[in-house]
């Protein structure tokens, strides 16, 4: 079966204003992308850029930044569960107007039961709050690019996944992060393909193009025609130059 391709905005066409990227994923070929934080934009502008180009926007982060100097997600901070829910509401209200597939939900810096515990609790609360429809999921990241995180290991995921038990719930599956953290990104996809309901794709070790670091791109491919997978896989990387000329990948 063809497997579907989608561009991550956030990385891809970095020298173009946010605006602009729409029309030049669309003219590379893309159906389907994704913006990490589209909250600096009103909505309504990036749905007009969406609509101008015939494109569907698949993914979006959660919260939206914390410009007083926090950092990026606190899913799993047990102090910050009533700013959690706040923040998802308006996180839920981007994604209907946007009609958003999925939604990354992020943990933030902890670590131990309570955090885990926390973020169990707060998956739970905001599955039940979810428009219908939408995915949110979970996704490892590893310790190089964010020290301290408290979803660092995929094994981990799965524990949570499991207490949480939603079906809107589900594991966002990253080559480049699965790579830095497990060795082989093919095993890991693998291992945890019953939970994962959204692929990313880069390499490592620093986030490049697919076919130019570690990750062995052709058995991944292979495994996902494989497993029947029929979502998005998106291409989340720093291109390293221009963007087009990254894009080698998409017919190999």
């Amino acid at each position: 079966m063809g497997l579907k391709f989608a561009a991550n905005l956030s990385h891809l066409w970095p020298e173009l204003p946010y605006l602009d990227r729409f029309e030049a994923a669309a003219t590379a070929g893309f159906e389907a992308v994704e913006v990490l934080f589209p909250y600096d934009i009103a909505a309504k502008e990036t749905k007009r850029a969406l609509m101008a180009q015939g494109l569907k926007l698949i993914l979006i982060n959660a919260p939206p930044p914390n410009y007083t100097g926090g950092a990026r997600g606190f899913a799993a901070q047990p102090e910050m569960v009533e700013r959690f829910q706040y923040d998802m509401r308006r996180v839920f209200r981007y994604c209907e107007v946007l009609e958003v597939s999925f939604v990354h939900v992020m943990t933030g810096m902890a670590e131990g039961e309570a955090a885990k515990q926390t973020l169990i609790d707060n998956l739970k609360w905001a599955a039940s709050e979810a428009p219908e429809g939408l995915i949110l999921t979970l996704e490892p990241l590893n310790a190089v690019a964010q020290p301290g995180y408290f979803l660092n290991d995929y094994a981990l995921a799965a524990e949570v996944l499991a207490a949480v038990d939603a079906p809107n719930v589900g594991l966002q599956y990253d080559s480049y992060h699965a790579q830095m953290i497990h060795g082989d990104a093919v095993t890991v996809f693998d291992q945890y393909l019953s939970l994962i309901r959204h692929i990313q794709i880069g390499d490592s070790p620093d986030r490049g193009a697919p076919g130019t670091g570690e990750v062995d791109f052709d058995g991944l491919f292979d495994r996902i025609r494989a497993a029947e997978y029929a979502g998005w896989i998106s291409g989340e990387y720093s291109p390293n130059g221009s963007s087009e000329e990254s894009l080698g990948w998409m017919v190999r």
